[in-house]
C-alpha cells in the first residue's frame, strides 16, 4: 500500500509502533521494521549511552527504516540529539515539548521529523515548525495524554481538516478494523502502542504483559491531570492517586506520591502493585502475547478483509 506515509518513511505498511517507555527497545523496533512497519526505539526511558547502544543494535538487526522517539522535556535532550546525528538516525518522533525548538536542527541534518500532539492548537504549531507529519493521539491512548480528553474518533478528523501534512492516528488502535476506521476519518497511517507492548520482543516485564492481557474493560483511567496526564492500569498505586485526586491533591502532593522511577518499577521491573502501569484502553481487547511480526500481520490482514467486506448502506 503506497501513500504519503509509506513513501515518507520508505516502509511497506502504514503501521507504526509507538515509542513506549520501558517497552520499546531495539528488539521490538527491529522486529516491527523487519515485518514491514516502522519500529521506534523509545528514548524516554534511556540514558544517552543506553540509547546509543539500542540504536547500534537495531542497525545490526534490521536494514530497514526505524525511528527514535524523543520526549523533548528529557533532561539530557542535547546529548540525545548529538547521538541521533552521530548515529545517523533517519527518522525522529518528538513529543512532550515544543517542536519548534529542535525541528529545524533535525531537518538541517537530513532527519525526517514527526511530532505527537493531542489537540488542534499544537497540531498547527507543529506544522508551522516544519515537521513532516504529526501523530494525532486520542484520549484512549496509554502513557501521557491530552488534558482535553478528546477521543481519537473526534481528534483525527479535526486535525485532518486543520493541517496539510500527513496525519498518523493513535489511541485505541490495535486491530485492522480500528485501523480502517482511522483511515476513513482521514488518517494516512496508524501508530500502535499497547498491542505491541505485549509483543514477545517488547522489553516490558512479563508480569506487566500478563496484567495487560488479563485486564478487563474500564481498568484504565486517566490520572494526574494536574501534573502530566497519564492513563494508568488499576493497581494499588493508581488507587492511591485516585484517592488523592478525589481529595483535591495539588501538584506537589502528586509529585511526592509519584516519586522517582515509578514507571520503571512497574513496567520494567514487574512490581504490579507499587509500580506505575501505563497502558491504553485497548488493553481490555488484548488476549495473548505474540511475536511483533504476527501482531502486525494480523492487523494488516484484518484491515484488508474489513476494507473489502465493508457494507455500505444502500
Amino acid at each position: 500500500m503506497a501513500n504519503r506515509i509509506t513513501q515518507l518513511f520508505n516502509i511497506k505498511y502504514p503501521i507504526i509502533q509507538a515509542g513506549m517507555v520501558w517497552c520499546s527497545g531495539w528488539k521490538l523496533a527491529a522486529a516491527v521494521s523487519n515485518a514491514g512497519g516502522l519500529g521506534i526505539i523509545g528514548a524516554g526511558s534511556m540514558y544517552p549511552d543506553v540509547l546509543r547502544t539500542h540504536i547500534q543494535k537495531c542497525k545490526q538487526a534490521t536494514a530497514l527504516p526505524f525511528a527514535v522517539n524523543v520526549p523533548l522535556l528529557y533532561p539530557n535532550v542535547n546529548e540525545i540529539m548529538d547521538i541521533l546525528i552521530a548515529e545517523k538516525v533517519k527518522i525522529v518522533f518528538t513529543s512532550a515539548g515544543n517542536p519548534s525548538t529542535w525541528t529545524s536542527f533535525l531537518k538541517a541534518n537530513g532527519i525526517i521529523v514527526v511530532h505527537v500532539i493531542a489537540n488542534t492548537k499544537f497540531a498547527l504549531k507543529a506544522q508551522e515548525s516544519g515537521v513532516d507529519a504529526i501523530v494525532a493521539e486520542g484520549f484512549e491512548a496509554g502513557g501521557h495524554n491530552g488534558r482535553e480528553e478528546t477521543t481519537t474518533l473526534c481528534l483525527v478528523p479535526m486535525i485532518k481538516a486543520a493541517v496539510n501534512i500527513p496525519v498518523i492516528a493513535a489511541g485505541g488502535i490495535g486491530s485492522g478494523k480500528a485501523m480502517l476506521a482511522a483511515f476513513v476519518l482521514g488518517a494516512d497511517a496508524v501508530q500502535i502502542g499497547s498491542a505491541f507492548a505485549v509483543a514477545e520482543e517488547s522489553s516490558a516485564h512479563p508480569n506487566f504483559k500478563e496484567k495487560i492481557i488479563s485486564a478487563a474493560e474500564g481498568e484504565t483511567k486517566l490520572r494526574m491531570k494536574k501534573l502530566v496526564p497519564v492513563r494508568l492500569l488499576k493497581n494499588e498505586f493508581a488507587d492511591t492517586i485516585a484517592q488523592a485526586e478525589a481529595e483535591g491533591a495539588n501538584t506537589a502532593t502528586l509529585i511526592k506520591l509519584l516519586g522517582r522511577a515509578r514507571a520503571k518499577l512497574g513496567m520494567f521491573e514487574g512490581d504490579m502493585e507499587s509500580g506505575e502501569l501505563e497502558i491504553g484502553q485497548i488493553s481490555a481487547m488484548l488476549k495473548e502475547i505474540k511475536p511483533a511480526a504476527e501482531i502486525l500481520n494480523d492487523i494488516w490482514d484484518e484491515f484488508i478483509t474489513a476494507k473489502n467486506n465493508i457494507q455500505l448502506i444502500p
